[in-house]
């Protein structure tokens, strides 16, 4: 490897080596306070690093990682939601956790797969960083090993990812089989850019196996049952990196390979894409519809939002990638706010999962519910809220492929969603039943909200206003970085 691949990679090798110093300080002496300050210092060193490696891109690092502006970008996405994580969580696991340090371990570890899958060029690398990302997660779903809800729910998230794995590697083996080559961009280049001649069938069906596996990742229709589970049952701060982070990684490998910057994504693909696309914004929407428990209800609500992303998969075109990756950033602030404030609302036994745990949160906590508030607001595309634009700007791609149907769809459910955000303002605004309404004795939703998550929380609320009301500077990022994928 020369000086410039070793430049280039220098993000991909901070993260590890952070927890690598890490396993060596919990052997030597375990500090929560001391393991947090050195977790979320290597993830500002990566970042860092990011605009020293910038100087030698584009490079391909043999035949494993393509890095660019494209890879780059997602990269710096990704450790700014795992330093969210981390500034959530930090409390939280001083409340419910004999020996926190490991949680810090874990994450940079998922986080490390869910940047080689950013990177990836192959499927050799595509299939180690998401075995890497879920091997992560299956620890720490169960992380909370005292409540039996999560070792359900990690049991069930270890056998649905492994079966997926499986399923995946399958398809990539029959995608070998018939192409001979490992690399991704050959593959779905015959596949998108057909031309009408048949295409070949184990080509074919690997890549619907493929597409099975990212679409269990991705938690979209009809993959999407282990969702509400998972999110019920996985610590607070896990299930906003299950939403962001882990999400946010495989869904940036699809967009890199399956984006057509001369139109839109056509045949076999284009049909099954769209068939998840719709299936998941109707599914996620009438769900969630039933639900009482929050946690459950923005699970629900996960999978639609996935469903609108792969509108703008779809889409394809000029408009199509730069749409994608707006509306997953703003998605994964909005949600990250949202898991935030559930967190900063959750004591020592019990997490504020039903909604009575948010009923007249507004004369309790004013600033905490108009956080949530703001965040309700930006899932459903409320106005001046990063969740508006974001639709906007995919709303704007589809209708610039002609995908009626889709937009259609994205529009009833949208509507459809409103109800069960909504339901959820309402509650907090409604006037408290009576001082005797506590229901456990280490209730926090009348304690002040420590350092680390204060600082996390109105930063994030910052950035949903931001990118709500002041996109051109993020907008006119997007498009010059996706301008030659495809």
């Amino acid at each position: 490897m020369s000086r410039t691949d070793f430049v280039a990679l220098l993000p991909l090798m901070i993260v590890p080596a952070t927890a690598v110093i890490l396993m060596i300080a919990i052997a030597i002496r375990r500090n929560h306070k001391a393991v947090a300050v050195i977790s979320l210092g290597g993830l500002v060193a990566a970042f860092g690093s990011l605009a020293f490696a910038a100087s030698v891109l584009p490079r391909q690092v043999s035949a494993f990682f393509i890095l660019d502006s494209y890879s780059f970008l997602y990269m710096a996405i990704l450790l700014c939601a795992a330093a969210f994580v981390f500034l959530l969580a930090y409390d939280y696991l001083n409340r419910r956790q004999k020996h926190p340090e490991e949680f810090y371990l874990l994450v940079l570890l998922a986080t490390t797969g869910a940047m080689v899958l950013v990177a990836s060029r192959n499927f050799a690398a595509f299939f180690l960083g998401l075995e890497l990302l879920s091997v992560a997660l299956y620890a720490l779903i169960a992380y909370v090993r005292a409540e039996s809800i999560s070792i359900e729910a990690g049991i069930k998230y270890l056998v649905l990812a492994a079966s997926s794995s499986s399923v995946l590697l399958f398809g990539m083996a029959l995608i070998y089989a018939e192409s001979g080559s490992m690399e991704l961009s050959q593959f779905t280049a015959a596949m998108i850019h057909s031309t009408g001649h048949a295409n070949p069938f184990l080509v074919v069906t690997g890549l619907m196996l493929v597409l099975t596996g990212a679409g269990f990742k991705l938690a979209v229709v009809p993959f999407h049952l282990w969702t509400p589970d998972v999110y019920e049952g996985a610590p607070l701060p896990v299930t906003a990196f299950i939403a962001s982070v882990s999400k946010g990684g495989m869904f940036a490998l699809l967009l890199r390979w399956f984006h057509v910057n001369s139109g839109d994504i056509t045949g076999v693909p284009g049909l099954v894409l769209s068939i998840l696309a719709i299936a998941s914004m109707l599914t996620g929407n009438l769900l969630a519809l039933r639900q009482t428990n929050v946690k459950r209800i923005l699970a629900y609500s996960s999978i639609a939002h996935m469903g609108y992303l792969l509108v703008a998969l779809l889409a394809g075109g000029a408009l199509g990638a730069p749409a994608a990756t707006y509306y997953l950033t703003a998605y994964m602030v909005t949600i990250l706010g949202a898991f935030g404030v559930m967190t900063a609302l959750s004591g020592r036994q019990h997490e504020a999962m039903s909604l009575d745990s948010y009923r007249g949160l507004f004369w309790r906590r004013p600033l905490l519910a108009a956080a949530f508030t703001t965040m309700l607001f930006s899932l459903a595309g409320i106005p001046f809220t990063a969740g508006f634009l974001g639709k906007f700007y995919v709303l704007m791609a589809g209708a610039s492929a002609s995908r009626w149907v889709l937009l259609f769809t994205l529009i009833v459910s949208s509507t459809i969603g409103l109800f069960y955000y909504l339901r959820i303002v309402v509650v907090m605004y409604a006037q408290p039943e009576g001082a005797g309404e506590t229901e456990n004795p280490d209730d926090t939703r009348t304690l002040p909200v420590p350092l680390p998550a204060t600082l996390a929380l109105a930063a994030l609320t910052g950035l949903v206003f931001l990118l709500g009301v002041y996109p051109i500077l993020f907008w006119d990022t997007m498009v010059a970085v996706t301008r030659n994928l495809g």
